[in-house]
């Protein structure tokens, strides 16, 4: 498997269980040590000797918060990063408080990490990375415990943070509604990257449920109505187009 991801680019990597997006997520992060091939992260090849310094380029956020928390506190959690690398006291405060500040949770700043919602428990876990200041945050099916609304949540405080802070942001995901969020996205099959592709290209791909995946709803919703006769263009709608098209259809008629 090759391919690049752009600095500032938003990924997404998708593809059926057992396809090896978690592993590729490890490979890059360094928490698995690749066999074979070669991993370039910011102009250097990954190796066992520079491994440590790399990996402080990169936040990774996991599927389960929980396994992710050490402090006893909301603001301890997210400061321990900071104490791990050597950080002033003055400058984690300051950190800490920003960091918090952009995910929306500085009223829970003395709460137990544990005594949260599931998309808090997220937030946190966020705020976390945030304030290490990576270059590169990795979600690592970092939605997939939340319901529809508590993703988008989640999905719109990171978009909001990459924006910010010019980060590169790669998401393994089976949320085919998040991932036509991104710049662009890879499908893998089997260990292999099987397409590579903007979403406004990829969902017009019939051949995704051949290899295990399915189709976002607005996609197969506006094929539905062509099939019905109503005349709809040819692309990749995401919900929210898809609705606004159908409105703009309704009243110009």
């Amino acid at each position: 498997m090759s391919f690049d991801i752009l600095r500032g680019e938003w990924v997404s990597i998708i593809g059926r269980n057992g396809s090896g997006k978690s592993t590729t997520a490890r490979l890059i992060d360094g928490l698995m040590a690749a066999a074979s091939g070669e991993i370039w992260i910011d102009g250097e090849l990954l190796t066992q000797e520079n491994v440590w310094q790399l990996r402080q380029k990169i936040g990774m956020v996991f599927q389960n918060p929980d396994n992710q928390f050490v402090g006893a506190t909301v603001e301890d959690d997210v400061a321990f990063g900071m104490e791990n690398q050597g950080v002033s006291r003055e400058d984690m405060l300051a950190r800490v408080g920003t960091a918090l500040s952009r995910v929306d949770m500085t009223k829970f700043k003395t709460k137990e990490p544990a005594r949260l919602s599931g998309g808090q428990k997220q937030r946190v876990a966020i705020a976390g990375i945030v304030a290490l200041r990576p270059d590169i945050i990795i979600l690592d099916e970092a939605t997939s415990m939340l319901d529809p609304k508590g993703r988008l949540a989640i999905i719109e405080v990171v978009r909001e943070i990459k924006e910010a802070f010019g980060l590169t942001v790669i998401s393994i995901t089976h949320d085919l509604d998040e991932a036509s969020l991104s710049d662009k996205i890879i499908v893998m099959n089997n260990g292999r990257v099987e397409q590579i592709a903007e979403p406004s290209t990829l969902f017009l791909n019939r051949n995704l449920v051949e290899i295990g995946l399915d189709i976002p709803f607005s996609a197969n919703l506006a094929n539905d109505l062509q099939k019905k006769g109503l005349e709809i263009p040819e692309k990749y709608y995401t919900e929210s187009e898809l609705a606004d098209f159908l409105c703009q259809s309704i009243l110009t008629k």
